[in-house]
């Protein structure tokens, strides 16, 4: 089970994330993230990792997507830290070896 919540505030639309993102939730996850970037082009989208427990291969991929296409990312526990740290410094990693 997974939910999504969108807040649109004054500057940046926010997707808070919580349960397990996996298998046909990231395909939720992804249709959520950019429906919000047609309807309300913010200068910035935060995805908040507030209480996910898990995130499966397909999860994991789309993370990256959406940080490759600019979208901070933001946990707030020791597991989805770790992961937001291995994709956001793998990115800037591939960036200095390309």
């Amino acid at each position: 089970m997974l939910r999504i919540t969108v807040h649109n505030d004054v500057g940046a639309t926010r997707l808070i994330i919580e349960g397990r993102l996996m298998g046909a939730w990231a395909t939720e996850l992804e249709s959520c993230w950019r429906q919000a970037t047609v309807a309300q082009p913010a200068p910035r989208i935060l995805v908040e990792l507030i209480d996910v427990s898990f995130v499966d291969e397909e999860g994991g991929k789309l993370l990256r997507l959406m940080a490759a296409a600019g979208v901070e990312l933001i946990a707030t526990d020791v597991l989805m830290k770790a992961l937001v740290e291995e994709i956001t410094e793998g990115g800037r990693n591939n960036e200095k070896t390309d």
